[in-house]
C-alpha cells in the first residue's frame, strides 16, 4: 500500500486524495477494498490518494454516494477543474465540505454563498475584464459556488450559517442597481431560514470592528475549529489553535457589537428603498 502523505493545500487534486484517504480511514477500508465499493483498483485509489492521479466526477458521484458525503467529493472535483482558485482555498474547502457551523465576516462585497448568479456572475465577469481570469475559468468558478451554495444552503447535511456583513457590502453597487436588489431580496429570504443568521456590521462600529479582512470560522464535526482569510490575490488556511481561539473571541465580539437579526434586516430594507 502507498502511504505517501501530501499536503493538502499543496493542490485541489492533494486536497481532494486527502479527504478521500481521511473517509476510507475513517470506514476501516484498505485501498483495494474501497476500489471494489467504487468499481476500480487499489492502484487507482492510491493514486487518488497521492495526487498522481485526478478523479473523474463520476468517481466524486460515487463517493459521495458510499460515504455519505453529500456534495464533498462533488465540490473538490469541481476544484481541480478550477484553475483560478486562490492559494489555500481548496484546502479549505475540504473543511468547508464537512463543517457543522460556519461563521463568516464579509468587508466588501456579499459572500459567495450567499451570492444570486447575476451577482456572482457580475464580478466573474469584471475579473475576466481585468484579465485576472478568462471565460471558462469564469464558468469553472460559477460551478463550483453552485455546487457549494447547494451543500451550504439547500443539503440535508447543511451547517448552521452565521454571517456578518460590513454594511459596505449591502451598500456596493455590483452588476448595477437590478442586480443589487435581486441580491437583497435573496440575503432576505436566505436569513428566514432556521439555519441561517444574518447580522449587519454598521459603519458606526467604527475602531471596535474586530476584523480588517475577511475571515472564515469553520467549525469541524470534532468541534474542532478551521479557519480561512484572503487578501487582495491570496488566501491561507489557518489551523493554528492560538490564532483561531483568538478569531473565536472575536468574531463573539463582533456579532455583540453588530446591529441584530431585526435591525439588520430593517438597515437591508432601508438600503434597497434607496437604490430602486
Amino acid at each position: 500500500m502507498n502511504l505517501k502523505r501530501l499536503d493538502p493545500s499543496v493542490s485541489p487534486g492533494a486536497a481532494f486524495g486527502d479527504q478521500l484517504r481521511r473517509s476510507r480511514n475513517e470506514r476501516g477500508l484498505t485501498q483495494d477494498q474501497l476500489g471494489q465499493h467504487l468499481g476500480c483498483t487499489g492502484g487507482h485509489i492510491s493514486g487518488l490518494e497521492t495526487a498522481v492521479k485526478s478523479p473523474g466526477r463520476k468517481f466524486a458521484v460515487k463517493a459521495d454516494a458510499f460515504f455519505g458525503t453529500g456534495l464533498t467529493f462533488q465540490i473538490l472535483w469541481q476544484a481541480i477543474k478550477n484553475r483560478a482558485l486562490l492559494e489555500g482555498f481548496s484546502e479549505y474547502l475540504a473543511e468547508e465540505a464537512r463543517a457543522t457551523e460556519i461563521r463568516m465576516f464579509e468587508l466588501d462585497v456579499i459572500p459567495g454563498p450567499l451570492q444570486t448568479p447575476d451577482y456572482a456572475a457580475a464580478l466573474a465577469s469584471a475579473d475576466v475584464a481585468r484579465g485576472l481570469i478568462d471565460e471558462k475559468q469564469a464558468s469553472e468558478r460559477l460551478a463550483l459556488l453552485a455546487a457549494r451554495q447547494r451543500r451550504l444552503l439547500d443539503g440535508p447535511a447543511a451547517p448552521y450559517i452565521y454571517i456578518a456583513l460590513n454594511e459596505a457590502c449591502l451598500r456596493r453597487v455590483v452588476g448595477g442597481r437590478r442586480v443589487l436588489v435581486g441580491q437583497l431580496d435573496f440575503v432576505e429570504d436566505l436569513a428566514s431560514r432556521p439555519k441561517v443568521t444574518i447580522q449587519v456590521a454598521p459603519f458606526s462600529m467604527g475602531e471596535s470592528r474586530p476584523f480588517t479582512v475577511p475571515i472564515v470560522l469553520a467549525t469541524l464535526p470534532d468541534r474542532r475549529l478551521a479557519g480561512y482569510t484572503e487578501s487582495e490575490g491570496s488566501g491561507y488556511l489557518q489551523r493554528d489553535a492560538d490564532i483561531l481561539s483568538t478569531w473565536d473571541r472575536n468574531y463573539h465580539r463582533l456579532q455583540v457589537g453588530a446591529l441584530s437579526e431585526l435591525a439588520s434586516l430593517e438597515m437591508l430594507r432601508a438600503v434597497r428603498k434607496e437604490i430602486q
